[in-house]
């Protein structure tokens, strides 16, 4: 059986966003404090034996979060063109992380944005 290692990091950050044609009170402008799950696997460890380090996995989060970070979403792209909803934040983070995480041995698995404490969305492009 092959080795899997999962691995999960924290990250957060703060932006306003307007849900164009939403019937209700979020089609006015307003904040959220985000925060987004990274989870990578990986089949193999370094020669320190890790998978990747925590750091790099943060690293590569807060910079696609610094983007958004303190920003009104809606003026940015993607978010200039499609509705800047807790889904489609969530897919837009999970391929800039990957960009920047992906490799031979290590692969973005999911990324889950929580927009509240109590809901979040959890994008992955996997098979299953």
């Amino acid at each position: 059986m092959a080795a899997k290692y999962r691995l999960k990091v924290l990250t957060e950050f703060a932006s306003a966003h307007t849900l164009r044609d939403y019937p209700g009170a979020c089609s006015r402008m307003h904040g959220h404090n985000w925060k987004v799950e990274t989870e990578v696997e990986a089949s193999a460890l370094d020669e320190v034996g890790m998978a990747v380090d925590f750091k790099q996995m943060k690293a590569a989060a807060r910079e696609v979060g610094e983007r958004l970070d303190h920003r009104y979403l809606n003026e940015l792209e993607p978010f200039d063109k499609i509705n800047p909803t807790a889904e489609n934040i969530a897919a837009y983070m999970y391929r800039e992380i990957a960009a920047r995480l992906n490799s031979d041995t290590v692969k973005v698995c999911a990324v889950t944005l929580w927009e509240t404490d109590r809901a979040c969305v959890r994008y992955s492009e996997e098979n299953s």
